[in-house]
């Protein structure tokens, strides 16, 4: 099993394209998996069975999986058949919605996290929205905890970049599993202040593998 060690004050990259873009492709997938792994990352984070599949025979890093199936509430990972399908398509660790809303499946956090525990040698990290998501997934039996749903549950704001005041609230709140900092870090500066803010490791994804949102950043800042 891994040792999350590991992963301590490192980065960790989110290589996803959205359905429909040109690079949704699994071997493109694997490809900024293995370029991130050059640059630096610590391990990735990668969307839908056959990307986990390709990105683990790509690199040596950890991958955490996950399946996104819809667009609105519980999506990431929605039910333990999702969340036992990454992690038979080989995640070391599988990432999964963590807050408090109901599953699609009608089973509760703690049943989730216990069949894939069960069922499969990963780890389990849960994307929550706040301090209260975060509590109830650590006593759910969740390894990771990730600030993934930051202002998009409707418990907190959204903030135009990452979410420091929970990262604060998180890293003194006792919590005994390691914070994961998710969410709109679009620079080095703000994944450091990730990490200033009690994060045990950060993940960035569109800074770093979403080439249209980064023009776009460029094209309007140009044309303003």
């Amino acid at each position: 099993m891994l040792q999350l060690d590991s992963l301590r004050s490192s980065l960790i990259v989110s290589c996803q394209a959205y359905p429909g873009e040109p690079m949704r492709d699994p071997r493109t997938t694997a490809q900024f998996a293995q370029s991130a792994v050059i640059g630096g990352a610590a391990a990735v984070r990668v969307q839908g069975i056959a990307d986990i599949q390709a990105t683990r025979s790509a690199v040596e890093v950890p991958v955490i999986g996950l399946w996104k199936d819809g667009q609105e509430g519980v999506f990431i990972t929605p039910t333990v058949h999702h969340a036992l399908a990454c992690a038979q398509a080989g995640a070391h660790i599988v990432a999964l919605d963590g807050t408090r809303r109901p599953r699609p499946d009608g089973l509760s956090l703690q049943e989730t996290i216990t069949r894939v525990h069960g069922g499969s040698n990963a780890l389990v990290m849960a994307d929550c929205g706040s301090l209260a998501d975060a509590r109830a997934a650590e006593e759910a039996g969740a390894d990771l905890i990730g600030t993934t749903l930051a202002g998009y549950t409707g418990e907190r704001p959204k903030t135009t970049g990452p979410d420091l005041d929970l990262l604060r609230e998180l890293a003194g709140s006792g919590l005994g599993v390691p914070i994961i900092a998710e969410g709109r870090i679009h620079t080095p500066a703000q994944g450091r202040q990730a990490l200033d803010a009690g994060a045990f490791a950060v993940v960035v994804g569109t800074a770093i593998t979403h080439p249209a949102t980064i023009t776009d950043w460029f094209a309007s800042a140009l044309s303003a």
